[in-house]
């Protein structure tokens, strides 16, 4: 194809769109990479459209403060926080939904691709630096044969790509909503609590940011303390637990590093994932070196007599918390 063929194609408008934070990024060539990344709060906006065009205003203004002209977006991909189906998008843990054919009507754009968060970002692990890693041993570099990501943000995301000779291939899915199982009497007492409230307890419902209160007032009761746990936002309970200066919460970091821990191995033995199990969202990464120092590597280890093959696994933190964009980037390079 002649260059112009190629360039006619471009620029490109990609956003990664989770419960709390829509990000936003331009690509403007082959060779460009994910450029002007921005990030906006969900809750600020009324729908997608919107912070989309909010987003695209901010680069005509600052375009024509430079004295140069912009021009809008020929193909857009939304990565989003709930499974994909059809036209119309629902938001899982935010107020936004939005029809795609309505959507790419009102962005005048050629193409308009939809696809999971996860599936982003789980396209975005080929591509990852050791700069936007933080590793546990060797960083998994470089990539080959399956690589798995989860990740703890106001839901739990779990998605994997696997190498093919045509390229890499996303596998989304839901295993944030997978049943989540306990490893020790501790862990068996929390989740007989939450059983009390909730019919099915998945991972998602401990191991994330809507979560976490659940995971506090449930490990309160498993200590056994005989009064109920303060009611606490997800960053007091990381913020107390981090500090040193509560309990409930220290357990309660204990307990989520731990049982995320477990969980991690599982989506490992599940998928085959001997590439490397990468850790995204937006919880983890407050945690800082108390992550390292928690009980998630041995907990992804014990499998009893898969412990050796879980041994020999990579881990490591994403600590780019853009990183999926260069994922959304490649699904729509992939699409043509």
């Amino acid at each position: 194809m002649a260059m112009s063929g190629v360039a006619a194609r471009y620029p490109w408008l990609v956003a990664d769109v989770g419960g709390s934070n829509a990000r936003f990024g331009w690509v403007t060539g082959p060779a460009s990479g994910v450029q002007a990344r921005r990030s906006y709060v969900v809750q600020d906006f009324p729908s997608l459209e919107a912070a989309a065009r909010r987003y695209l205003q901010d680069l005509a203004d600052e375009a024509r403060a430079r004295g140069e002209r912009f021009d809008p977006p020929r193909q857009a991909a939304v990565a989003v926080a709930t499974a994909v189906a059809g036209d119309e998008v629902v938001l899982t843990n935010s107020h936004w939904r939005f029809s795609r054919q309505a959507l790419q009507a009102a962005l005048q754009v050629q193409g308009l691709l939809v696809l999971n968060d996860f599936e982003a970002l789980a396209l975005s692990l080929p591509g990852l630096q050791a700069g936007q890693l933080r590793a546990w041993g060797a960083c998994p570099l470089p990539p080959a044969g399956c690589l798995a990501v989860i990740g703890p943000g106001t839901g739990l995301g779990v998605a994997a790509v696997v190498q093919t000779a045509r390229g890499w291939l996303a596998l989304p899915g839901e295993g944030g909503h997978a049943t989540l199982a306990p490893a020790d009497d501790f862990e068996s007492a929390v989740l007989s609590h939450v059983r009390g409230a909730f019919s099915h307890v998945s991972a998602e419902r401990l191991l994330s940011g809507i979560g976490l209160p659940t995971l506090h007032e449930a490990v309160a009761v498993a200590m056994g303390l005989g009064v109920p746990a303060e009611a606490l936002a997800p960053e007091q309970i990381v913020e107390r637990g981090l500090q040193g200066r509560d309990a409930v919460c220290e357990r309660t970091l204990d307990s989520f590093c731990a049982m995320l821990g477990g969980f991690a191995g599982s989506v490992a033995l599940t998928l085959g994932a001997r590439g490397g199990v990468y850790v995204g969202g937006g919880i983890v990464p407050r945690l800082g070196d108390y992550f390292f120092h928690s009980r998630f590597r041995e907990r992804f280890e014990a499998k009893g007599r898969f412990a050796p093959y879980l041994a020999g696994i990579p881990t490591a933190l994403i600590t780019d918390t853009q990183a999926a964009l260069g994922g959304v980037a490649l699904a729509i390079e992939q699409s043509f």
